[in-house]
């Protein structure tokens, strides 16, 4: 039985921006409970030569929602890095991108599988299809920022596991 890009790309999105947005309630809860501003956490490294909270939650956007709209109009590029959020901003831009990801004409994708996608950062151009653009690119730098995120927030105490990054899994056949 062969895969449909949308069943590998867009189920995973599903599955996984919702466990973004949990990570990131029981974040800002914590904060809540410690008596914190939660918007520290938006600024939160794991260490100073890496991209803080807001960079990671910006790419789980720009690497799921963004990228669909990348299929649809061949071009590609970085995450637009002069957005500017506090926490609940965060929050509220990685629901916007679980909603248009919900609203994906999923026949529509699969038929763009073998279109041309170019990224393009600076003078550099890389010539992907959408099908290897959206697995070979976006996917793994969505969940490198997913992780990145999840990680950011346990390193501050707040009680995530596994499960937690992992969401409701696809069972069953």
């Amino acid at each position: 039985m062969s895969q449909l890009l949308s069943e590998t790309v867009v189920k995973t999105y599903q599955q996984i921006i919702p466990s973004v947005l949990g990570y990131l309630e029981k974040g800002r809860l914590h904060y809540e409970e410690i008596g914190e501003d939660v918007n520290d956490a938006v600024n939160l490294r794991l260490i100073e030569d890496m991209q803080p909270l807001h960079f990671q939650m910006v790419s789980v956007v720009h690497h799921s929602m963004n990228a669909i709209t990348s299929t649809e109009t061949g071009d590609a590029g970085p995450p637009d890095f002069s957005l500017a959020f506090d926490y609940a901003g965060l929050t509220a831009h990685v629901q916007a991108a679980l909603d248009a990801v919900n609203a994906t004409d999923l026949d529509a994708l699969d038929a763009r599988a073998g279109n041309p996608v170019v990224f393009r950062m600076g003078k550099r151009e890389m010539p992907f299809t959408v099908a290897n653009f959206l697995l070979s690119f976006s996917l793994p730098n969505f969940y490198f920022h997913a992780t990145t995120g999840y990680d950011l927030l346990r390193t501050k105490g707040v009680k995530l596991g596994k499960i937690d990054f992992l969401g409701n899994m696809r069972m069953g056949g």
